[in-house]
């Protein structure tokens, strides 16, 4: 696969705590890499591309879920040189996932390991947002094709459709999206802190 560098830098934007988001402004911590087995694009710093609103939408929900790891909800901005990008929007990569998912399947058969699988959460099984399928064919299919290419991948990007019909009969989701993950920090060029933004 030639020509994967994306000479191209983006806005992203990350839900987070607000102590989080300003110790990183003044260079006092890095942000985590998240590694949950059901993360979306596998395991990496999360952003919402050209997406602050999303990226408080999601700070908000974690705080009402789980106060006890954010307090404050807040929104970090990141500038991100996507680099060299496994781009799920590129049928490049979805087509190379495709070839590869029966030597995955076979993996998981021959380690005796159980065939993950896309779930919903509870009360809401259609929509399939805990992506136990994706992440770990994402994170065991990209190692393979970096060695191929003799090169690490800085990102991952893919869309996502997400929540309820933006209006009645619509094939648009309210909460549809395009998120960045990134592998390697050194695509992250640079913080910012975005306007004051209020969940709605």
């Amino acid at each position: 696969m030639s020509r994967l560098d994306y000479e191209r830098t983006v806005m992203g934007y990350h839900g987070c705590d607000k102590a989080v988001a300003e110790s990183v402004l003044l260079g006092r911590c890095k942000l985590e890499t998240s590694r949950n087995n059901y993360d979306w694009l596998g395991l990496g710093i999360y952003f919402w591309e050209y997406g602050p609103q999303r990226a408080m939408q999601w700070a908000v929900g974690v705080s009402q879920r789980r106060p006890e790891r954010i307090r404050e909800p807040a929104v970090l901005g990141g500038l991100i040189h996507l680099g060299f990008c496994f781009d799920l929007l590129d049928v490049r990569f979805t087509d190379y996932l495709r070839e590869l998912f029966p030597m995955f399947r076979k993996t998981m058969t021959n380690r005796g390991v159980p065939m993950p699988r896309n779930e919903g959460l509870p009360g809401n099984p259609e929509e399939l947002v805990l992506r136990k399928l994706d992440c770990a064919l994402l994170n065991w299919a990209i190692p393979i094709l970096e060695a191929q290419a003799g090169q690490k991948f800085h990102t991952v990007r893919g869309v996502f459709q997400e929540g309820e019909p933006a209006y009645e009969g619509s094939s648009i989701m309210r909460k549809s999206h395009i998120q960045i993950v990134v592998r390697d920090i050194c695509s992250i060029l640079g913080y910012f802190r975005p306007e004051s933004l209020t969940d709605e």
